[in-house]
Protein backbone atom coordinates (compact mmCIF):
# COMPACT_ATOMS: atom_id res chain seq x y z
CA UNK A 1 0.00 0.00 0.00
CA UNK A 2 2.96 2.44 -0.01
CA UNK A 3 2.46 5.36 -2.35
CA UNK A 4 -1.32 5.10 -2.33
CA UNK A 5 -1.98 7.40 0.61
CA UNK A 6 -0.93 10.70 -0.89
CA UNK A 7 -3.11 13.41 0.60
CA UNK A 8 -4.68 15.41 -2.21
CA UNK A 9 -2.98 18.78 -2.37
CA UNK A 10 -4.57 21.87 -3.80
CA UNK A 11 -3.47 22.82 -7.29
CA UNK A 12 -1.32 25.94 -7.05
CA UNK A 13 -3.03 29.03 -8.32
CA UNK A 14 -1.46 30.86 -11.21
CA UNK A 15 -1.63 33.98 -9.10
CA UNK A 16 -0.31 32.25 -5.97
CA UNK A 17 3.14 32.42 -4.47
CA UNK A 18 5.59 31.05 -7.03
CA UNK A 19 2.75 30.44 -9.49
CA UNK A 20 3.68 33.27 -11.87
CA UNK A 21 7.39 32.34 -11.80
CA UNK A 22 6.44 28.76 -12.67
CA UNK A 23 4.30 29.99 -15.54
CA UNK A 24 6.96 32.34 -16.92
CA UNK A 25 9.58 29.62 -16.81
CA UNK A 26 7.26 27.24 -18.70
CA UNK A 27 6.45 29.94 -21.30
CA UNK A 28 10.13 30.61 -21.93
CA UNK A 29 10.87 26.89 -22.26
CA UNK A 30 7.98 26.48 -24.73
CA UNK A 31 9.38 29.34 -26.85
CA UNK A 32 12.87 27.82 -26.79
CA UNK A 33 11.60 24.42 -27.97
CA UNK A 34 9.03 25.91 -30.38
CA UNK A 35 6.28 23.94 -28.62
CA UNK A 36 2.78 25.08 -27.55
CA UNK A 37 2.28 26.34 -23.99
CA UNK A 38 -0.56 24.91 -21.86
CA UNK A 39 -1.41 26.65 -18.51
CA UNK A 40 -3.38 23.60 -17.21
CA UNK A 41 -6.12 25.86 -15.79
CA UNK A 42 -8.74 23.13 -16.34
CA UNK A 43 -6.88 19.79 -16.46
CA UNK A 44 -8.82 16.75 -17.73
CA UNK A 45 -10.15 14.12 -15.31
CA UNK A 46 -11.01 11.44 -17.90
CA UNK A 47 -9.84 8.11 -16.37
CA UNK A 48 -9.65 6.46 -19.81
CA UNK A 49 -7.23 9.14 -20.98
CA UNK A 50 -4.97 8.53 -17.99
CA UNK A 51 -5.07 4.77 -18.53
CA UNK A 52 -3.62 5.10 -22.07
CA UNK A 53 -0.15 5.90 -20.70
CA UNK A 54 1.37 3.76 -17.88
CA UNK A 55 1.55 5.69 -14.64
CA UNK A 56 5.24 4.90 -14.13
CA UNK A 57 6.08 6.53 -17.48
CA UNK A 58 4.06 9.63 -16.64
CA UNK A 59 5.96 9.95 -13.35
CA UNK A 60 9.36 9.20 -14.91
CA UNK A 61 8.97 11.80 -17.66
CA UNK A 62 6.95 14.28 -15.52
CA UNK A 63 4.03 14.64 -17.89
CA UNK A 64 0.24 14.34 -17.84
CA UNK A 65 -2.18 13.40 -20.66
CA UNK A 66 -4.38 16.18 -22.02
CA UNK A 67 -6.28 14.64 -24.94
CA UNK A 68 -6.08 12.90 -28.29
CA UNK A 69 -5.47 14.27 -31.76
CA UNK A 70 -6.03 11.59 -34.35
CA UNK A 71 -3.72 8.73 -33.45
CA UNK A 72 -1.56 10.96 -31.25
CA UNK A 73 -1.81 11.42 -27.50
CA UNK A 74 -1.30 14.99 -26.25
CA UNK A 75 1.06 15.11 -23.25
CA UNK A 76 1.87 18.18 -21.14
CA UNK A 77 5.50 18.10 -19.91
CA UNK A 78 6.40 19.97 -16.75
CA UNK A 79 10.20 19.67 -16.78
CA UNK A 80 11.35 18.93 -20.33
CA UNK A 81 15.07 19.57 -19.91
CA UNK A 82 15.95 17.16 -22.71
CA UNK A 83 13.77 17.23 -25.86
CA UNK A 84 14.94 13.71 -26.77
CA UNK A 85 12.67 12.47 -23.96
CA UNK A 86 9.75 12.92 -26.35
CA UNK A 87 11.35 10.46 -28.79
CA UNK A 88 12.11 8.03 -25.96
CA UNK A 89 8.49 8.13 -24.77
CA UNK A 90 7.19 7.65 -28.31
CA UNK A 91 9.40 4.56 -28.61
CA UNK A 92 8.20 3.14 -25.29
CA UNK A 93 4.53 3.82 -26.07
CA UNK A 94 4.83 2.71 -29.68
CA UNK A 95 2.65 5.63 -30.75
CA UNK A 96 3.24 9.28 -31.75
CA UNK A 97 3.09 12.07 -29.15
CA UNK A 98 1.93 15.68 -29.41
CA UNK A 99 4.02 17.51 -26.77
CA UNK A 100 3.13 20.77 -25.01
CA UNK A 101 4.84 22.58 -22.12
CA UNK A 102 3.03 23.29 -18.83
CA UNK A 103 3.97 24.73 -15.40
CA UNK A 104 5.99 22.10 -13.56
CA UNK A 105 4.17 22.63 -10.25
CA UNK A 106 0.74 21.93 -11.70
CA UNK A 107 2.00 18.83 -13.53
CA UNK A 108 3.58 17.50 -10.32
CA UNK A 109 0.38 18.15 -8.35
CA UNK A 110 -1.78 16.34 -10.90
CA UNK A 111 0.58 13.37 -10.82
CA UNK A 112 0.44 13.22 -7.01
CA UNK A 113 -3.34 13.43 -7.09
CA UNK A 114 -3.71 10.58 -9.54
CA UNK A 115 -1.06 8.46 -7.87
CA UNK A 116 -3.04 8.63 -4.62
CA UNK A 117 -6.62 8.80 -5.75
CA UNK A 118 -8.92 8.09 -8.65
CA UNK A 119 -6.40 6.47 -11.00
CA UNK A 120 -5.47 3.80 -8.46
CA UNK A 121 -9.14 3.00 -8.03
CA UNK A 122 -9.52 2.67 -11.77
CA UNK A 123 -6.48 0.38 -12.04
CA UNK A 124 -7.40 -1.71 -9.00
CA UNK A 125 -10.93 -2.39 -10.22
CA UNK A 126 -10.07 -2.79 -13.90
CA UNK A 127 -10.59 -6.56 -13.85
CA UNK A 128 -13.77 -6.34 -11.76
CA UNK A 129 -15.95 -4.13 -13.96
CA UNK A 130 -19.60 -4.97 -14.35
CA UNK A 131 -19.90 -8.18 -16.33
CA UNK A 132 -23.16 -10.10 -16.19
CA UNK A 133 -22.47 -13.76 -15.42
CA UNK A 134 -24.41 -16.88 -14.54
CA UNK A 135 -25.79 -17.12 -11.01
CA UNK A 136 -23.93 -20.36 -10.29
CA UNK A 137 -20.45 -19.07 -11.14
CA UNK A 138 -18.15 -19.58 -8.14
CA UNK A 139 -16.46 -16.74 -6.33
CA UNK A 140 -12.81 -16.65 -5.29
CA UNK A 141 -12.20 -17.89 -1.76
CA UNK A 142 -10.84 -14.96 0.23
CA UNK A 143 -8.51 -17.23 2.15
CA UNK A 144 -6.61 -17.99 -1.05
CA UNK A 145 -6.31 -14.36 -2.14
CA UNK A 146 -2.68 -13.31 -2.62
CA UNK A 147 -1.55 -9.97 -1.25
CA UNK A 148 -1.58 -8.40 -4.72
CA UNK A 149 -4.91 -9.87 -5.85
CA UNK A 150 -7.38 -7.45 -7.49
CA UNK A 151 -9.77 -7.72 -4.52
CA UNK A 152 -7.09 -6.81 -1.98
CA UNK A 153 -5.84 -3.95 -4.16
CA UNK A 154 -9.39 -2.73 -4.69
CA UNK A 155 -10.28 -2.65 -0.97
CA UNK A 156 -6.95 -1.02 -0.06
CA UNK A 157 -7.43 1.59 -2.78
CA UNK A 158 -11.01 2.30 -1.68
CA UNK A 159 -9.89 2.87 1.90
CA UNK A 160 -6.97 5.10 0.93
CA UNK A 161 -9.06 6.91 -1.66
CA UNK A 162 -11.58 7.74 1.08
CA UNK A 163 -8.83 9.36 3.15
CA UNK A 164 -7.62 11.21 0.07
CA UNK A 165 -11.08 12.64 -0.70
CA UNK A 166 -12.02 13.62 2.90
CA UNK A 167 -14.75 10.95 3.05
CA UNK A 168 -16.31 10.22 6.44
CA UNK A 169 -17.80 6.86 5.36
CA UNK A 170 -17.45 4.20 2.65
CA UNK A 171 -20.69 2.47 1.63
CA UNK A 172 -20.68 -0.91 -0.14
CA UNK A 173 -24.23 -1.57 -1.39
CA UNK A 174 -25.30 -4.83 -3.02
CA UNK A 175 -27.99 -4.61 -5.69
CA UNK A 176 -29.68 -7.19 -7.89
CA UNK A 177 -26.82 -7.57 -10.37
CA UNK A 178 -24.16 -5.11 -9.24
CA UNK A 179 -22.21 -3.74 -6.29
CA UNK A 180 -22.14 0.02 -5.72
CA UNK A 181 -19.33 1.69 -3.78
CA UNK A 182 -19.90 5.24 -2.54
CA UNK A 183 -18.09 7.83 -0.44
CA UNK A 184 -19.91 10.14 1.97
CA UNK A 185 -18.25 13.54 1.59
CA UNK A 186 -19.65 16.52 3.51
CA UNK A 187 -22.74 14.47 4.32
CA UNK A 188 -23.59 13.51 0.71
CA UNK A 189 -22.94 10.20 -1.08
CA UNK A 190 -20.86 10.20 -4.27
CA UNK A 191 -19.92 7.16 -6.42
CA UNK A 192 -16.35 6.05 -5.68
CA UNK A 193 -15.97 3.86 -8.77
CA UNK A 194 -18.16 2.41 -11.50
CA UNK A 195 -20.53 -0.45 -10.48
CA UNK A 196 -18.84 -3.80 -9.97
CA UNK A 197 -20.13 -7.23 -10.88
CA UNK A 198 -22.27 -8.69 -8.11
CA UNK A 199 -20.18 -11.89 -8.05
CA UNK A 200 -17.42 -9.89 -6.34
CA UNK A 201 -19.65 -8.81 -3.44
CA UNK A 202 -18.85 -11.81 -1.27
CA UNK A 203 -15.08 -11.48 -1.64
CA UNK A 204 -15.12 -7.72 -1.00
CA UNK A 205 -17.19 -8.16 2.17
CA UNK A 206 -15.08 -11.15 3.21
CA UNK A 207 -11.95 -9.07 2.80
CA UNK A 208 -13.46 -6.43 5.09
CA UNK A 209 -14.38 -9.14 7.61
CA UNK A 210 -10.83 -10.46 7.60
CA UNK A 211 -9.47 -6.94 8.16
CA UNK A 212 -11.97 -6.41 11.01
CA UNK A 213 -11.49 -9.90 12.52
CA UNK A 214 -15.15 -10.84 12.02
CA UNK A 215 -16.69 -14.24 11.29
CA UNK A 216 -16.41 -14.91 7.55
CA UNK A 217 -18.86 -17.81 7.68
CA UNK A 218 -21.65 -15.81 9.37
CA UNK A 219 -23.77 -14.08 6.73
CA UNK A 220 -27.23 -13.99 8.31
CA UNK A 221 -26.81 -11.55 11.20
CA UNK A 222 -25.23 -8.08 11.42
CA UNK A 223 -21.62 -7.84 12.59
CA UNK A 224 -19.60 -4.88 13.86
CA UNK A 225 -15.84 -4.61 13.99
CA UNK A 226 -12.93 -2.27 13.52
CA UNK A 227 -9.43 -2.18 12.11
CA UNK A 228 -6.54 0.24 12.16
CA UNK A 229 -4.07 1.30 9.48
CA UNK A 230 -0.82 3.20 9.56
CA UNK A 231 -0.94 5.67 6.69
CA UNK A 232 1.78 8.24 6.01
CA UNK A 233 3.04 8.11 9.57
CA UNK A 234 -0.35 8.49 11.27
CA UNK A 235 -2.75 5.91 12.68
CA UNK A 236 -6.30 5.86 11.33
CA UNK A 237 -9.14 3.80 12.82
CA UNK A 238 -11.97 2.35 10.77
CA UNK A 239 -15.28 1.19 12.23
CA UNK A 240 -16.96 -1.51 10.13
CA UNK A 241 -20.62 -2.54 10.11
CA UNK A 242 -21.76 -5.53 8.04
CA UNK A 243 -25.49 -6.07 7.53
CA UNK A 244 -27.36 -8.73 5.50
CA UNK A 245 -29.74 -7.40 2.82
CA UNK A 246 -32.02 -8.94 0.20
CA UNK A 247 -29.26 -9.28 -2.41
CA UNK A 248 -26.29 -10.05 -0.15
CA UNK A 249 -24.31 -8.27 2.54
CA UNK A 250 -23.86 -4.51 2.72
CA UNK A 251 -20.99 -2.79 4.49
CA UNK A 252 -20.39 0.69 5.88
CA UNK A 253 -16.90 1.76 6.98
CA UNK A 254 -16.60 4.86 9.17
CA UNK A 255 -13.24 6.65 8.82
CA UNK A 256 -11.93 7.94 12.16
CA UNK A 257 -8.77 9.91 11.46
CA UNK A 258 -8.02 10.60 15.11
CA UNK A 259 -4.50 11.96 14.82
CA UNK A 260 -5.37 14.49 12.15
CA UNK A 261 -8.49 15.56 14.06
CA UNK A 262 -6.63 15.72 17.36
CA UNK A 263 -4.57 18.53 15.85
CA UNK A 264 -7.80 20.21 14.77
CA UNK A 265 -9.38 19.72 18.20
CA UNK A 266 -6.42 21.37 19.90
CA UNK A 267 -7.33 24.47 17.91
CA UNK A 268 -11.07 23.80 17.77
CA UNK A 269 -13.16 26.66 19.04
CA UNK A 270 -16.84 27.48 18.81
CA UNK A 271 -16.26 30.43 16.48
CA UNK A 272 -15.10 28.16 13.61
CA UNK A 273 -18.30 26.11 13.56
CA UNK A 274 -20.50 28.71 11.88
CA UNK A 275 -22.72 30.01 14.69
CA UNK A 276 -23.97 33.58 14.54
CA UNK A 277 -22.26 36.16 16.76
CA UNK A 278 -25.38 36.44 18.93
CA UNK A 279 -25.64 32.68 19.52
CA UNK A 280 -21.88 32.48 20.06
CA UNK A 281 -21.95 35.05 22.86
CA UNK A 282 -24.86 33.29 24.55
CA UNK A 283 -23.36 29.80 24.22
CA UNK A 284 -20.01 30.91 25.62
CA UNK A 285 -21.84 32.46 28.56
CA UNK A 286 -23.70 29.21 29.33
CA UNK A 287 -20.68 26.88 29.02
CA UNK A 288 -18.81 28.97 31.60
CA UNK A 289 -21.60 28.85 34.20
CA UNK A 290 -20.59 27.12 37.48
CA UNK A 291 -23.38 24.53 37.20
CA UNK A 292 -26.44 23.59 35.15
CA UNK A 293 -27.10 21.68 31.94
CA UNK A 294 -26.32 22.61 28.34
CA UNK A 295 -28.27 20.44 25.87
CA UNK A 296 -27.52 20.18 22.13
CA UNK A 297 -30.05 18.42 19.93
CA UNK A 298 -30.33 17.33 16.32
CA UNK A 299 -30.34 14.20 14.16
CA UNK A 300 -27.42 11.79 13.78
CA UNK A 301 -24.54 13.44 11.94
CA UNK A 302 -25.59 17.02 12.68
CA UNK A 303 -22.36 17.91 14.51
CA UNK A 304 -23.68 17.77 18.10
CA UNK A 305 -20.61 16.03 19.50
CA UNK A 306 -18.23 18.37 17.65
CA UNK A 307 -20.02 21.36 19.19
CA UNK A 308 -19.66 19.88 22.69
CA UNK A 309 -15.99 19.07 22.04
CA UNK A 310 -15.41 22.67 20.92
CA UNK A 311 -17.10 23.92 24.09
CA UNK A 312 -15.01 21.61 26.28
CA UNK A 313 -11.81 22.64 24.48
CA UNK A 314 -12.55 26.29 25.25
CA UNK A 315 -13.23 25.80 28.96
CA UNK A 316 -10.67 23.05 29.73
CA UNK A 317 -8.10 24.17 32.31
CA UNK A 318 -5.72 22.25 34.59
CA UNK A 319 -7.74 23.53 37.55
CA UNK A 320 -10.89 21.61 36.58
CA UNK A 321 -11.52 17.90 36.22
CA UNK A 322 -13.58 17.17 33.12
CA UNK A 323 -14.92 13.65 32.49
CA UNK A 324 -16.91 12.45 29.49
CA UNK A 325 -18.85 9.26 28.87
CA UNK A 326 -19.42 8.49 25.20
CA UNK A 327 -20.53 5.71 22.88
CA UNK A 328 -17.92 5.37 21.48
CA UNK A 329 -15.04 7.75 22.24
CA UNK A 330 -14.29 8.71 18.66
CA UNK A 331 -11.81 11.56 19.19
CA UNK A 332 -9.50 12.00 22.14
CA UNK A 333 -9.11 15.45 23.72
CA UNK A 334 -5.89 16.12 25.66
CA UNK A 335 -6.38 16.82 29.37
CA UNK A 336 -9.87 15.30 29.58
CA UNK A 337 -10.83 11.90 31.04
CA UNK A 338 -12.95 10.05 28.47
CA UNK A 339 -14.90 6.88 29.30
CA UNK A 340 -16.30 4.60 26.56
CA UNK A 341 -19.69 2.95 27.05
CA UNK A 342 -19.57 -0.86 26.90
CA UNK A 343 -23.11 -2.27 26.91
CA UNK A 344 -21.92 -5.90 26.62
CA UNK A 345 -19.88 -5.59 29.81
CA UNK A 346 -22.61 -3.70 31.64
CA UNK A 347 -21.09 -0.21 31.41
CA UNK A 348 -24.15 1.80 30.37
CA UNK A 349 -24.53 5.58 30.34
CA UNK A 350 -26.41 5.47 33.65
CA UNK A 351 -23.92 3.18 35.42
CA UNK A 352 -20.93 5.08 34.03
CA UNK A 353 -22.44 8.42 35.05
CA UNK A 354 -22.89 7.21 38.63
CA UNK A 355 -19.21 6.22 38.78
CA UNK A 356 -18.14 9.52 37.23
CA UNK A 357 -19.89 11.44 40.00
CA UNK A 358 -17.76 9.55 42.57
CA UNK A 359 -14.59 10.84 40.83
CA UNK A 360 -15.21 14.42 41.92
CA UNK A 361 -15.63 16.01 38.47
CA UNK A 362 -16.21 19.73 37.91
CA UNK A 363 -17.69 19.33 34.44
CA UNK A 364 -19.29 16.29 32.80
CA UNK A 365 -20.19 15.44 29.24
CA UNK A 366 -22.78 12.70 28.63
CA UNK A 367 -22.64 11.57 24.99
CA UNK A 368 -26.40 11.03 24.76
CA UNK A 369 -29.42 10.92 27.05
CA UNK A 370 -31.46 8.02 25.73
CA UNK A 371 -33.19 6.47 28.77
CA UNK A 372 -35.04 7.68 31.90
CA UNK A 373 -32.29 6.61 34.31
CA UNK A 374 -29.58 8.59 32.50
CA UNK A 375 -31.90 11.59 32.22
CA UNK A 376 -32.63 11.56 35.96
CA UNK A 377 -28.95 11.31 36.93
CA UNK A 378 -27.90 14.03 34.45
CA UNK A 379 -30.53 16.44 35.81
CA UNK A 380 -29.62 15.64 39.43
CA UNK A 381 -25.93 16.21 38.62
CA UNK A 382 -26.76 19.65 37.18
CA UNK A 383 -28.82 20.46 40.28
CA UNK A 384 -26.02 19.48 42.67
CA UNK A 385 -23.30 21.80 41.43
CA UNK A 386 -21.96 20.16 38.25
CA UNK A 387 -21.89 21.65 34.76
CA UNK A 388 -23.33 18.96 32.45
CA UNK A 389 -23.03 18.90 28.67
CA UNK A 390 -25.23 16.42 26.83
CA UNK A 391 -27.11 15.64 23.62
CA UNK A 392 -30.56 14.26 22.97
CA UNK A 393 -32.27 13.29 19.74
CA UNK A 394 -35.09 15.71 18.92
CA UNK A 395 -36.16 17.80 15.94
CA UNK A 396 -36.01 21.22 17.59
CA UNK A 397 -35.41 22.90 20.94
CA UNK A 398 -39.05 22.69 22.01
CA UNK A 399 -39.22 18.93 21.41
CA UNK A 400 -36.33 18.48 23.87
CA UNK A 401 -38.56 19.66 26.70
CA UNK A 402 -41.16 17.02 25.83
CA UNK A 403 -38.47 14.31 25.55
CA UNK A 404 -37.17 14.90 29.08
CA UNK A 405 -40.65 15.10 30.58
CA UNK A 406 -41.60 11.91 28.69
CA UNK A 407 -38.55 10.22 30.27
CA UNK A 408 -40.01 10.92 33.70
CA UNK A 409 -38.06 14.04 34.67
CA UNK A 410 -40.11 16.43 36.80
CA UNK A 411 -40.67 19.72 34.93
CA UNK A 412 -39.56 21.74 37.98
CA UNK A 413 -36.24 19.87 38.23
CA UNK A 414 -35.71 20.12 34.47
CA UNK A 415 -36.23 23.89 34.18
CA UNK A 416 -34.17 24.47 37.33
CA UNK A 417 -31.20 22.57 35.93
CA UNK A 418 -31.34 23.77 32.32
CA UNK A 419 -29.09 26.63 31.18
CA UNK A 420 -29.97 26.49 27.48
CA UNK A 421 -31.06 24.18 24.66
CA UNK A 422 -29.53 24.43 21.20
CA UNK A 423 -30.69 22.62 18.04
CA UNK A 424 -28.35 22.45 15.07
CA UNK A 425 -27.98 21.13 11.54
CA UNK A 426 -25.11 21.03 9.05
CA UNK A 427 -25.32 22.49 5.54
CA UNK A 428 -22.72 22.26 2.80
CA UNK A 429 -20.73 25.40 2.03
CA UNK A 430 -20.34 26.55 -1.58
CA UNK A 431 -16.79 26.25 -2.90
CA UNK A 432 -15.37 29.81 -2.84
CA UNK A 433 -13.20 29.06 -5.88
CA UNK A 434 -16.01 28.27 -8.32
CA UNK A 435 -19.40 29.41 -7.00
CA UNK A 436 -21.30 31.76 -9.29
CA UNK A 437 -24.38 33.99 -9.00
CA UNK A 438 -27.55 32.06 -9.81
CA UNK A 439 -30.13 33.11 -12.33
CA UNK A 440 -33.39 34.27 -10.76
CA UNK A 441 -35.56 31.21 -10.10
CA UNK A 442 -39.02 32.17 -8.87
CA UNK A 443 -40.14 28.55 -8.60
CA UNK A 444 -37.27 27.70 -6.25
CA UNK A 445 -38.07 30.79 -4.15
CA UNK A 446 -41.73 29.78 -3.82
CA UNK A 447 -40.74 26.19 -2.98
CA UNK A 448 -38.49 27.65 -0.29
CA UNK A 449 -41.28 29.78 1.19
CA UNK A 450 -39.93 33.10 -0.12
CA UNK A 451 -41.97 35.76 -1.91
CA UNK A 452 -40.27 36.35 -5.31
CA UNK A 453 -41.40 39.99 -5.29
CA UNK A 454 -39.66 40.67 -1.97
CA UNK A 455 -36.44 38.85 -2.87
CA UNK A 456 -36.17 39.81 -6.54
CA UNK A 457 -32.97 41.80 -5.92
CA UNK A 458 -31.41 39.19 -3.61
CA UNK A 459 -28.34 37.51 -5.12
CA UNK A 460 -28.34 33.72 -4.76
CA UNK A 461 -25.49 31.41 -5.76
CA UNK A 462 -25.12 28.07 -7.54
CA UNK A 463 -22.45 25.36 -7.20
CA UNK A 464 -20.25 24.84 -10.27
CA UNK A 465 -17.44 22.36 -9.52
CA UNK A 466 -13.66 22.69 -9.86
CA UNK A 467 -10.44 20.94 -8.92
CA UNK A 468 -10.43 22.33 -5.38
CA UNK A 469 -13.84 20.81 -4.55
CA UNK A 470 -13.49 17.59 -6.61
CA UNK A 471 -16.16 18.85 -8.98
CA UNK A 472 -18.91 18.86 -6.33
CA UNK A 473 -19.29 22.63 -6.04
CA UNK A 474 -19.13 22.43 -2.23
CA UNK A 475 -16.20 22.53 0.19
CA UNK A 476 -16.87 21.67 3.82
CA UNK A 477 -19.94 22.24 6.00
CA UNK A 478 -21.13 24.84 8.47
CA UNK A 479 -23.63 24.78 11.32
CA UNK A 480 -27.02 26.43 11.44
CA UNK A 481 -28.57 26.61 14.88
CA UNK A 482 -31.38 27.87 17.08
CA UNK A 483 -30.93 28.53 20.79
CA UNK A 484 -33.61 28.70 23.49
CA UNK A 485 -32.69 30.91 26.45
CA UNK A 486 -34.24 29.71 29.68
CA UNK A 487 -35.62 33.08 30.74
CA UNK A 488 -37.98 33.33 33.74
CA UNK A 489 -40.92 33.69 31.35
CA UNK A 490 -40.00 30.53 29.39
CA UNK A 491 -39.38 28.57 32.61
CA UNK A 492 -42.80 29.53 33.95
CA UNK A 493 -44.53 28.54 30.69
CA UNK A 494 -42.84 25.11 30.78
CA UNK A 495 -43.93 24.59 34.38
CA UNK A 496 -47.48 25.48 33.36
CA UNK A 497 -47.16 22.98 30.44
CA UNK A 498 -48.24 25.60 27.94
CA UNK A 499 -48.59 24.48 24.27
CA UNK A 500 -45.54 24.49 22.01
CA UNK A 501 -47.02 27.20 19.80
CA UNK A 502 -47.16 29.59 22.75
CA UNK A 503 -43.59 28.74 23.73
CA UNK A 504 -42.42 29.49 20.18
CA UNK A 505 -44.24 32.80 20.13
CA UNK A 506 -42.74 33.81 23.47
CA UNK A 507 -39.25 32.79 22.32
CA UNK A 508 -39.61 34.80 19.10
CA UNK A 509 -40.70 37.84 21.10
CA UNK A 510 -37.55 37.46 23.21
CA UNK A 511 -35.38 37.55 20.09
CA UNK A 512 -34.78 33.86 19.37
CA UNK A 513 -33.57 33.07 15.83
CA UNK A 514 -35.14 29.86 14.53
CA UNK A 515 -33.33 27.20 12.48
CA UNK A 516 -34.93 28.27 9.21
CA UNK A 517 -34.02 31.92 9.74
CA UNK A 518 -30.44 30.99 10.60
CA UNK A 519 -30.21 28.86 7.45
CA UNK A 520 -31.62 31.65 5.26
CA UNK A 521 -28.97 34.01 6.63
CA UNK A 522 -26.30 31.62 5.27
CA UNK A 523 -28.01 31.64 1.87
CA UNK A 524 -28.27 35.43 1.72
CA UNK A 525 -24.57 35.66 2.68
CA UNK A 526 -23.68 33.50 -0.35
CA UNK A 527 -22.41 30.59 1.76
CA UNK A 528 -24.90 27.93 0.63
CA UNK A 529 -27.98 27.36 -1.54
CA UNK A 530 -31.74 27.22 -0.99
CA UNK A 531 -31.73 23.59 -2.09
CA UNK A 532 -29.20 22.73 0.64
CA UNK A 533 -31.12 24.37 3.47
CA UNK A 534 -34.39 22.81 2.27
CA UNK A 535 -32.80 19.41 2.99
CA UNK A 536 -32.32 20.11 6.69
CA UNK A 537 -34.95 22.69 7.71
CA UNK A 538 -38.69 22.95 7.24
CA UNK A 539 -40.02 25.45 4.73
CA UNK A 540 -42.12 27.99 6.67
Amino acid sequence: MPGMAEVKPELPSAAGVGGRDDEEKARRRAEELLLPYEPLDAPPVDPELWSEVPLELLVRYSCVPLGREGGRVVLAFGALDDPTQIDELEFLLERPIEAVIAPAGRVATLLKRHRGGELLLEQASEGLRLQFVDEDEEDVDVKTLPAESPIVRLVDSLVLGAIDRRASDIHVETKDREVLVKYRIDGVLYPAIEPLDKRHNETIVSRLKVMSELDIAEKRVPQDGRFRLRVKGRTIDFRVSIMPSVHGEDAVIRVLDKEQLNEAFRRLRLDVLGFTDTDLVKLRKYITEPYGMVVVTGPTGSGKTTTLYAGLSEIATPEDKIITIEDPVEYQIPGIVQVPVNEKKGLTFARGLRSILRHDPDKIMVGEVRDPETAQIAVQSALTGHLVFTTVHANNVFDVIGRFIHMGVEPYNFVSSLNCVMAQRLVRVLCPHCKRPAESNEEMMRDSGLDPDLYRDQVFHDPVGCEECDGTGFLGRTAVAEMLDMSDRIRQMILERRPGAELKQAAREEGMTFLRDSALEKVFAGMTTLREINKVTFVQ
